[in-house]
């Protein structure tokens, strides 16, 4: 970690950080799940699902072959939908592929609460029954609101309930980085 954002900002992880992590989860998801026929990525739209793009990209070099990927929106499905926008912008989910009895690896981000993955896991269970559902996130900020923990978390972070954690990544923010927000969410 290191200062260096805007006042108030922590990097967390640069490119380089993002990367190595990356790395550590190719290998780590090689050596524990390479072996299975079933395995699939699906990443939860809008970062998670850039993550397990590039994580079934590494893993194709790692394993000589190429994982089935998919992405879910999960506007549809957040517990908070009523409260959000008068209109809200409700993405496409793309699942090419049967979930039936595969071992899907969840990508996402950040942790938090744990209402997105919940929201993520409904629509899954919705779309098919996965014999097995592993998390994977970039950071792990803590807070849970319900027993939901991440299989592989790349970086544990300590926070306040009102810091933020922003991860930018260069397909979707022409930026790569995480950072830490202290105070910078809106209370509850």
């Amino acid at each position: 970690m290191s200062a260096g954002g805007a006042p108030g900002e922590t990097v967390l992880l640069d490119a380089a950080g993002i990367a190595a992590l990356l790395g550590r989860f190719t290998e780590a998801l090689a050596v524990g799940f390479g072996a299975a026929d079933d395995l699939c990525l699906v990443g939860i739209k809008r970062r998670g699902d850039v993550l397990a793009r590039r994580l079934q990209a590494s893993l194709a070099v790692r394993l000589g072959r190429e994982l089935p990927l998919g992405s879910l929106d999960i506007t549809l499905y957040r517990d908070d939908f009523d409260s959000l926008a008068e209109e809200p912008v409700v993405g496409t989910t793309e699942i090419p592929f049967a979930l039936d009895r595969r071992t899907v690896i969840l990508v996402d981000d950040v942790l938090f609460t744990g209402r997105t993955v919940r929201a993520a896991l409904d629509e899954l269970l919705n779309l098919g029954r996965p014999a097995r559902v592993a998390l994977v996130v970039l950071i792990d900020r803590g807070w849970r609101e319900l027993p939901i923990a991440a299989d592989l978390a790349g970086l544990t972070v300590a926070t306040a309930r009102d810091d933020d954690v922003a991860v930018a990544l260069a397909e979707t923010d022409d930026e790569e980085r995480a950072v830490l927000r202290r105070g910078a969410r809106p209370g509850d």
